[in-house]
């Protein structure tokens, strides 16, 4: 049992449950605190001493105290179980004809993108809750089965990610009998789109057909909570940026700089009245999916975050009834979207209420329903989850230490032999939390060292703003002097042989990456030598060029390098250097050095 005292810190008294619902009933304006998670690393002893209800009041002080040290003595507990609401009668008995629902849906649709079909179904009781729904799907030997959702006003959808050209039909199964056994067929043409974004060689990625992705990504948290012109305003930044992936969370978010209410809530009911988890608000939903269409359209993944512990509307807290229910309907809704991909959490480790078990059964939940197999992962506070898991695609990391961010590239690659993205390196801004105030240069810098090690690190800026509209948050615009530093180094890496970077070895003072003999970029980071000197092959006939990543400038020296050669270097820091072998019959253009 846990030992708690006065010195144990805030954050091992929330994360017990039992302690938790202590504060929680004792001091709610403590666990409501918006900023909450930067108390955590407080003694509690401090932290009462210091509210306002209880400064100066030492018996009180004591007489909480002493109720959380006795909670945990108790058995922990985890969030309740909870059950799916029973079904109530509907208009779909057995005087309905088997298959009898009306159906719609396209004749035609290209490969890789989403063929829909709506049925009209019974709409009395909880739809939601009472009618299950799904279709199987084949073509030329291939089988996808694919889970139905209710949309409201008595339509239900079937949606597929169409992964192949050619003559497709589907079959429904349902409890409910208009909607079992209905037949269906459609043309798939030519692929309209390269497809989902899947895991290539090993620790990067590739469109489905082939075609490499080199994820840079940004994150703004809860930009489709903010209304139509801030959102519109996010597009728009977004169109001329750098970036290619958004992190973005599903449900609205309460935290610092992100206080206000959103316009639409994911479930029926109020603020005053509470929340239905059982009925989702179809609205929010078209909402969501119409805002994830508008970043495919720019080129942009979309990584939803499933759960998170910033909360003050209870959707951390659901039932398991509940939760598994939201997510099946998240992978129904948005699994026929091409640049989806799932993150079951941000910082899971801050969601006291669940339990590896739960992850665990939503990872199953994800996958089961998800028949186009988006990428899939789990993200961090301060303990990694066991990236080592099947069904973990990718490591979607938060660093765990002040200073090391992207430096620990290479031993995440050799832990667990998955791509390596750092989603989380800190941010670029001047806001009060560290992780929150780098600067452009260092963001700059952590994007440079995690590439030339062989992985991915993720943008995001939290710059002071008299309206609260920070991007990391709400979007809008973009502020900061990394992104098209960020956008310079992607075009370097699309430009790499591979369309990505492997490291190599060789250099003990600055990480290098390419194809040995062939392509090499070194990258000097804050170092700032004036010179370098290199030993290649004699055999071999190398360009070489000296970039300058703050400038985002490229300068070829003159002539051709072979065997041991010394370059000279402008003696900043930043700076790379990058060789090109020539094909081996181009004679030298100026004798080795």
């Amino acid at each position: 049992m846990p030992n708690f005292t006065p010195e144990t810190p805030l954050f091992e008294i929330m994360r017990h449950p039992r302690a938790h619902q202590v504060i929680a009933a004792e001091l709610p304006e403590l666990a409501g605190n918006p900023i909450l998670h930067t108390l955590y690393h407080y003694p509690l002893g401090l932290i009462l001493s210091t509210e306002d209800r209880l400064r100066g009041d030492v018996r009180r002080q004591a007489a909480l105290l002493a109720r959380v040290a006795e909670a945990g003595d108790a058995p922990s507990s985890v969030a309740p179980a909870g059950n799916v609401p029973a079904p109530a009668p509907n208009d779909d008995d057995e005087a309905t004809a088997r298959g009898s629902a009306v159906v719609r849906h396209a004749d035609l649709v290209p490969a890789w993108t989403a063929f829909e079909a709506t049925f009209e179904g019974p709409s009395r009781g909880n739809p939601f809750t009472d009618v299950e729904l799904t279709a199987t799907f084949t073509s030329d030997g291939a089988v996808l089965e694919a889970p139905g959702f209710y949309d409201g006003d008595g339509q239900y959808r079937i949606r597929l990610l169409v992964p192949a050209e050619g003559e497709w039909s589907f079959t429904t199964s349902s409890n409910a009998r208009s909607l079992d056994g209905i037949t269906g067929t459609f043309t798939a043409g030519p692929a309209a789109s390269r497809g989902p974004v899947r895991v290539a060689d090993t620790f990067h990625f590739a469109y489905d057909d082939g075609t490499p992705y080199v994820p840079m990504g940004t994150t703004s948290y809860v930009w489709t909570h903010q209304g139509n012109d801030l959102e519109e305003a996010t597009l728009e930044a977004l169109k001329t940026g750098p970036f290619n992936k958004m992190r973005m969370c599903v449900f609205p978010k309460s935290y610092l700089f992100n206080e206000n209410e959103p316009e639409l809530y994911p479930y029926e009911g109020s603020l005053e009245e509470g929340f239905d988890h059982f009925r989702p608000n179809p609205e929010y939903w078209r909402h969501l999916e119409a805002r994830i269409d508008q970043l495919d359209e720019l080129g942009i993944e979309a990584d939803l975050i499933l759960f998170h512990a910033y909360d003050r509307w209870g959707f951390s807290t659901m039932s398991t009834a509940a939760d598994d229910l939201y997510v099946k309907y998240a992978v129904a809704r948005l699994a026929s979207r091409r640049n989806v991909w799932w993150s079951l959490a941000n910082e899971y480790d801050l969601m006291f209420e669940k339990t590896t078990e739960d992850w665990e059964r939503f990872a199953s939940i994800v996958t089961a329903n998800d028949p186009s197999g988006h990428l899939l992962s789990i993200h961090n506070c301060r303990e990694f989850y066991d990236h080592s898991r099947p069904w973990v695609t990718h490591c979607s990391i938060q660093r765990r230490d002040v200073y090391k961010t992207a430096e620990m590239t290479t031993e995440w690659r050799a832990a667990y032999g998955k791509p390596i993205v750092i989603d989380e390196c800190a941010y670029e801004g001047n806001i009060d939390q560290g992780w929150g105030n780098i600067t452009g240069e260092e963001m700059t810098r952590r994007f440079w060292e995690g590439a030339v090690r062989g992985g991915y690190v993720g943008h995001g800026e939290t710059y002071v703003d008299p309206d609260d509209v920070l991007w990391w948050a709400k979007g809008g615009t973009l502020k900061g002097t990394s992104p098209e530093r960020i956008g310079f180094l992607r075009r370097i890496l699309e430009e790499s042989p591979h369309g990505h970077l492997e490291p190599l070895d060789g250099h003990w003072d600055a990480p290098s990456a390419g194809i040995r003999d062939e392509y090499e970029l070194i990258y000097f980071g804050f170092n700032q030598p004036t010179y370098r000197r290199f030993v290649k092959s004699p055999e071999k006939n190398f360009e070489v060029d000296v970039i300058d990543t703050w400038n985002m400038t490229v300068a070829t020296l003159p002539g051709t390098f072979s065997g041991r050669f010394r370059i000279e270097l402008p003696g900043r820091q930043y700076i790379a250097v990058r060789l090109r072998a020539l094909p081996t019959t181009a004679e030298p253009l100026t004798p080795a050095r």
